[in-house]
């Protein structure tokens, strides 16, 4: 089944989720320690200004982001061999707690009992 392009062959995975900061400092100084790494590839006005960014963030979403590795979120398929991951964005940010739900009034969990599918 070809429309003509290759966008059939292109699946956009969504994955929500809402953590808890339990210490917004301790996030913080764990983000502040991989920006001050040596190993970490920023020269150093890019250091600073992602020093100052975790610093001024109350939420700790700037140091959450600065700790997932890329290979964390690729990582969620890894296992199907029949897929290939090309490319992966993450993007945190302040929530209220709860899952927001659809356009339609539906939230995003869905009644599944196969594994991957969390309870």
């Amino acid at each position: 089944m070809s429309d003509g392009t290759d966008t059939a062959r292109y699946l956009r995975l969504t994955v929500d989720l809402v953590v808890e900061v339990l210490d917004v400092g301790a996030l913080q100084a764990a983000a502040l320690s991989e920006i001050r790494d040596p190993q970490t590839e920023l020269d150093d006005a890019e250091r600073q200004e992602q020093i100052e960014l975790v610093n001024s963030d109350e939420t700790g979403a700037a140091a959450l982001q600065w700790l997932i590795e890329p290979d964390h979120v690729l990582g969620l398929v890894e296992h199907v061999t029949e897929v290939e991951p090309r490319e992966a964005m993450l993007g945190v940010e302040p929530s209220d707690g709860v899952l927001d739900e659809d356009e339609d009034g539906h939230d995003h969990d869905h009644d599944h009992d196969g594994p991957g599918h969390l309870a």
